[in-house]
């Protein structure tokens, strides 16, 4: 049970953001929502790298005999932070310019873009 918690928790999480993500009534707590689903993939990436009594994977100081963490999966989720943030800093600069040209960062008041192209 204790190896299958990180995947429930995972999922867990992507959950919360999801529902989150539906009923938002503003395009910030959106782009948080968004965040929040997005770093279910960090526990999942960290669950898959997991080796019990691994250690760190610098090869210099241990013997090649002994245990160590995946470190391709380490570098992943760095990358998936890294990536994470960056889109998260953009949409969060799109919500500006929304809030900019609507007055408003309700999506149901924004309107189509059907709509603004016909005024």
């Amino acid at each position: 049970m204790l190896e299958l918690l990180p995947y429930l928790l995972s999922g867990w999480v992507f959950l919360v953001g999801c529902v989150g993500l539906v009923r938002s009534r503003n395009l910030v707590h959106a782009v948080v929502c968004l965040a929040v689903t997005q770093s279910a993939t960090y526990i999942l990436l960290v669950a898959i790298g997991y080796a019990r009594g691994g250690t760190a994977p610098v090869f210099g100081d241990i013997a090649p005999t002994e245990t160590v963490v995946d470190p391709v999966v380490q570098a992943l989720t760095l990358t998936d932070v890294v990536v994470g943030s960056t889109v998260t800093a953009l949409l969060l600069a799109l919500t500006i310019q929304v809030a900019k040209q609507h007055r408003t960062i309700d999506p149901d008041e924004i309107g189509s873009l059907e709509e603004e192209s016909k005024e």
